[in-house]
């Protein structure tokens, strides 16, 4: 008998191309094109190294009191780990364990169904509308939890708060899980309602709107209850998951509220002058809250507009999966790379008539 028989085989998430190459224009991966607040740098230089012999603060006490006082909520209702993705692995382990399956979109972040996988949960997609709009009917059946990204990636649309609240209002017998890794962008938090559900579990990112991609911080704010069962399992699988220096660098990070509302308004900005730009040169998009676009040509293919802009150091993000096919997922980056790919586009579209 082979070893190979007992292992647990997964299809994994594929990230987004991280070339090696310099002077590329990385439309990508949604990464923050301006650098994390000021006071990150400071805090990095100031740390000592003699402070890395020892341990970290398993309960990240000083990050999450930040947030906390952020947020306006309690410190108990705080829960951090390394990025997003570990805090919604953790809340995938922790809260989907039943019989019935989880329900998420069919377009949505490509790591639910890996983790659904891992863990053995049954899992059932709901399909997007024909403008990438959630059904809100789906989600009022019987089903273990429910996982959905507010704004959607990859489509970069927002559903209201009205809509939220409607899902989860009917499903007060799981825990829904609201992603909000782009709220940042345009859309407003379910974040009021954590008071009023004890099953709502709202996820966010130091990843885009804070520019910590490198950092890898994400939290979950929730009910206390939901926040301990959390801790119990993390602290059971690994109690040291974040580093001193990500703690201290993230704090500094929350406390300049004006730095994070100045980049994130510089990123709507762009969006909004960009999406009039690539209108007129025959491009079309879903009414993105995000910080990137997720647009088509009318005439051109995507992958073709991918090869060409690639061909020239330009990255963006293309999948060859149905329904999403002829799309394009576009980063926005500084006003200069934005600029620079809509040169080619236009030079591109016009030689190729």
């Amino acid at each position: 008998m082979s070893w190979e028989n007992n292992v647990r085989k997964v299809e994994p998430y594929v990230a987004g191309e991280q070339p090696k190459q310099k002077d590329i224009i990385k439309l990508n991966t949604n990464e923050c094109p301006y650098p994390p607040a000021p006071g990150v740098a400071k805090k990095a230089k100031e740390m000592m190294c003699e402070s890395l012999r020892l341990y970290p603060d398993m309960n990240a006490e000083k990050l999450v009191n930040a947030l906390a006082e952020y947020y306006k909520v309690k410190p108990a209702q705080i829960f951090v780990g390394v990025g997003s993705d570990d805090v919604l692995a953790m809340a995938f382990m922790t809260f989907f364990n039943g019989k019935e399956p989880i329900l998420f979109p069919d377009i949505t972040y490509s790591f639910y169904d890996v983790w659904a996988e891992l863990h053995r949960i049954p899992y059932k997609v709901c399909p997007l509308d024909e403008e990438f709009k959630i059904r809100k009917e789906d989600y009022f059946v019987p089903n273990g939890g429910i996982v959905i990204p507010n704004p959607n990636a990859p489509t970069g649309v927002f559903e209201s708060v009205e809509v939220m609240e409607e899902i989860i209002r009917a499903n007060r017998d799981v825990v829904v899980i609201i992603d909000e890794a782009y709220v940042d962008f345009g859309g407003e938090s379910v974040l009021p309602l954590i008071d009023k559900y004890d099953n709502l579990l709202v996820v966010q990112t130091f990843s885009k709107s804070r520019a910590m991609a490198g950092i890898r911080i994400g939290f979950a704010i929730g009910n206390e209850k939901l926040i301990s069962y959390l801790q119990d399992v993390k602290f059971s699988f690994n109690s040291y998951t974040m580093n001193l220096p990500t703690i201290e660098m993230g704090t500094e990070a929350v406390t300049d509220d004006t730095y994070f509302k100045e980049i994130t308004g510089k990123i709507i900005a762009t969006r909004e002058r960009v999406k009039d730009e690539m209108a007129n040169l025959g491009f079309s998009f879903t009414d993105s809250k995000a910080n990137f676009l997720f647009a088509t040509h009318e005439r051109v293919p995507a992958q073709e507009i991918f090869q060409a802009l690639k061909e020239n150091g330009i990255y963006v993000r293309y999948w060859n999966k149905p329904r999403i096919n002829n799309r394009l997922r576009i980063t926005i980056g500084t006003d200069e790379q934005m600029d620079k790919m809509l040169a080619f586009l236009k030079n591109y579209l016009k030689e190729r008539n």
